[in-house]
């Protein structure tokens, strides 16, 4: 996750909901139009059925306690406004806890295309129609509860997993390459690039692979997991989590696919 960022958290009211302006709302309801019809094109089937369920505001941005009251009927999971930017130990506790902590800002027009920190877009409309649906929800809450677990110096393997699959994982449906993943559902150019683009590589989904891989929050992924079946997904959940990064450490980190980071001098 980035180190700083330039946006504020927005602070909710006693009943959990935050007041927008006029602009903000625009700013959600042109990434909604941005993505609509890219997600039907590219979205797996689980992420369109849990959009569906939630029904979310095309127009404005949702309140993180009206979506909290929809999944705690569903998957006993709810939403709560965090600052912008959490440390892993906190995040994997929320999760644990069955809370999903979002970023409360919505991006600017200027990152409308990409963002490096998650935002409320980010949040709701990439994370929550996963969240709605019992499995998926199960799979967030193992990540939680074994990084709950985690020595700190485990955090960075661990959040390799929940990268290559709840935020940037793909899987197989109809024959056919489908996003899954929250932060390829809510960003409106690395949605179509992760499916239809020839650079990135798309492996098989393995474990002990994904935590061995190193990932980039400055620019699109230049390579993606595939699952078969979504029930590979699951079966991670009651998986020695903790177990598979020992394995990991003592194999290493693989190469690192990326070009090198760009100076101010270069």
């Amino acid at each position: 996750m980035p180190k700083s960022t330039k946006y504020t958290a927005k602070k909710a009211d006693a009943r959990g909901h935050i007041d927008y302006s006029a602009e903000e709302d625009a700013v959600w309801a042109d990434l909604y139009a941005a993505q609509e019809q890219n997600i039907h094109n590219y979205m797996a089937d689980e992420y369109l059925d849990g959009l569906a369920r939630l029904d979310l505001p095309k127009h404005q941005v949702p309140s993180c306690a009206d979506i909290s009251e929809r999944l705690l009927d569903m998957t006993g999971w709810r939403v709560q406004p965090v600052p912008a930017l959490i440390g892993f130990k906190q995040f994997f506790g929320m999760l644990a806890d069955r809370i999903f902590p979002a970023a409360s800002f919505i991006r600017s027009r200027e990152d409308f295309d990409y963002i490096e920190e998650p935002d409320i877009f980010h949040e709701i409309f990439g994370h929550t129609p996963l969240l709605s649906d019992p499995r998926f929800a199960a799979f967030s809450h193992a990540i939680g509860k074994a990084g709950a677990r985690a020595e700190a110096s485990d955090y960075a393997w661990l959040i390799r997993l929940y990268w290559f699959s709840i935020e940037f994982g793909l899987r197989r449906q109809d024959g056919q390459i489908k996003a899954l993943g929250s932060g390829l559902a809510s960003s409106p150019t690395e949605l179509v690039y992760s499916v239809t683009s020839n650079v990135p590589g798309r492996d098989p989904f393995d474990i002990l692979t994904i935590l061995r891989t190193p990932y980039r929050i400055d620019m699109h992924q230049m390579g993606y997991f595939v699952l078969d079946d979504t029930e590979e997904l699951f079966a991670a959940a009651e998986r020695d989590l903790l177990s598979d990064i020992r394995q990991a450490r003592a194999l290493g980190l693989l190469p690192n696919k990326f070009p090198p980071k760009m100076t101010a001098a270069e």
